[in-house]
């Protein structure tokens, strides 16, 4: 799968999608489905926003049940297992023990009744059948936490994801349909025509500027989204930053929720790691600048170490993490965890869409709506949506190279990803192709080879083999374990 303009720029296109996130992969992967010839731009890589930054969770939110939220917990309840049915490499089933504590605002009998609530919006065939525990039953289950004031716990079921190889595997998928996709490559404007729009664009890697005719556009931008011209979408961005350690450390067989004031904080196993996250602070910075700070670090350990209190954890315990956006609709108010979850699909300008807000579990059903849309107002006569129904791909086509765990590290699959994948820095391959900058302890010394490998496959320079492994390098790992307070 080489990257060229050609096929974007060739004939007119029906569906211009700007933005290589979950959303966009997910709408250009349905149009390409109805027979819409269909194209894809991305400004820096495929899924390196807020796709690559999330808590790795498809999940209906229990907690938008006690925010009185049934309509969005019953859509997302059913895309979950959507996904577990298209892609069961990428959704694989997860338990989660949520303790009761008092003056935690989640009391054991409203917890029970929540989560059996939280089955039947499923239809009644949630990825696994709640139950109820005591306090024996759940320090049993979770042998590491807090005993003290403990009333019990209750066992739910949602997904598990890898987030980034979500939207990758729609993407290769919407390329089998016939889609034009490209990355590093920015939208910088767009004149209306009589048929549709006439965009420019650049390519981030040439520096060389394009036209592309689209019949309709849209802006899947997720936190980018109030900043691409033409846009009507208004935002407030919420930073969520994550952390990850060594199961050793923390061991935990299901994943556990945490409850710290108004918030949720989740204790996640992955393989022979744990995810720890997340944070809700409003940003208002600009996006490419969105940063894991020092008081980051201190307040999720903090809220582990309450609950864990042997377990002592601490910056030198870190092994990587990473910081994301989350791009809500703004509504004036309210805390930035307060803030619905919902998306908005807007006619901004005629055959121009705004699409914003949402949830990663929702976004084949956010597609769906979207195409629908575009189609009856462009009276395009089309099939209907499929994409519930058929596989993102094969078996043959995922195994060793997708899952929710990272693949062996190989030669072969570097070069997987280069040639198939779309992948041109070595932090394509590191961090989103297979997350082994996250989950390695010694990923520098992996980074260093996978940089030969690239430089084989692709002819880098020496000079060039320097600035990837530059580029390689997470912000957050230049924080001193003595910078942090624990």
């Amino acid at each position: 799968m080489n990257r060229s303009l050609a096929d974007l720029t060739a004939e007119p296109l029906d569906v211009l999608i700007i933005g290589g996130g979950i959303v966009g992969a997910g709408m250009a992967r349905d149009a390409a489905m109805r027979g819409l010839k269909t194209g894809l731009i991305e400004q820096h890589d495929f899924a390196s926003g807020t796709s690559s930054r999330s808590s790795r969770l498809l999940h209906g939110g229990i907690r938008y049940l006690a925010q009185g939220r049934i309509g969005l917990v019953r859509e997302a309840s059913v895309e979950k297992r959507t996904l577990h049915r298209i892609a069961p490499h990428l959704a694989e089933p997860l338990a989660f023990i949520f303790p009761s504590y008092p003056g935690a605002g989640w009391p054991l009998w409203q917890m029970r009744l929540g989560v059996k609530m939280y089955d039947l919006l499923c239809s009644g065939h949630n990825l696994g059948k709640s139950s109820s525990l005591s306090k024996a039953e759940a320090l049993q289950a979770v042998p590491q936490l807090k005993a003290e004031g403990l009333a019990g716990a209750v066992r739910y079921f949602d997904g598990f994801t890898n987030d980034a190889r979500l939207v990758l595997d729609t993407l290769r998928s919407s390329a089998a349909r016939g889609a034009s996709l490209l990355n590093y490559c920015q939208f910088q404007n767009a004149v209306r025509t009589t048929e549709g729009w006439r965009c420019e664009v650049e390519d981030q890697r040439t520096g060389l500027r394009h036209v592309v005719q689209a019949g309709a556009v849209i802006n899947a931008t997720g936190p980018w989204a109030q900043k691409v011209p033409h846009s009507g979408v208004r935002l407030r961005l919420t930073k969520g930053v994550h952390l990850v350690a060594s199961r050793e450390r923390l061991p935990a067989r299901d994943a556990v929720v945490l409850t710290a004031g108004r918030r949720i904080l989740f204790v996640i196993p992955w393989g022979e790691r744990v995810i720890l996250g997340t944070t809700d602070t409003n940003y208002a910075g600009a996006p490419e600048d969105v940063r894991t700070a020092p008081e980051d670090i201190a307040y999720l350990l903090g809220a582990v170490n309450e609950f864990f209190p042997s377990a002592r954890l601490s910056c030198g315990d870190i092994i990587s993490g990473w910081a994301g956006l989350r791009p809500l609709i703004d509504d004036g108010q309210g805390a930035a965890s307060d803030i619905s979850r919902a998306h908005e699909i807007r006619r901004a300008e005629p055959n121009w869409w705004d699409v914003a807000g949402g949830k990663l579990t929702t976004y084949r059903l956010m597609a769906q709506q979207t195409i629908d849309q575009i189609a009856a107002d462009k009276r395009w006569t089309t099939p209907p949506c499929s994409t519930a129904g058929e596989p993102l791909l094969s078996q043959a086509e995922t195994a060793g190279v997708s899952g929710i765990l990272p693949p062996p590290f190989s030669k072969e699959a570097v070069a997987h990803y280069c040639r198939e994948e779309w992948a041109v820095h070595l932090d394509d391959v590191m961090f989103r192709r297979t997350s082994w900058q996250y989950y390695y302890a010694d990923a520098r010394q992996k980074a260093e080879q996978a940089a030969e490998w690239m430089a084989e496959l692709l002819g880098w320079s020496d000079e060039d083999v320097a600035r990837e492994l530059a580029r390689c390098q997470p912000s957050m790992m230049s924080l001193l374990p003595d910078q942090v307070a624990t």
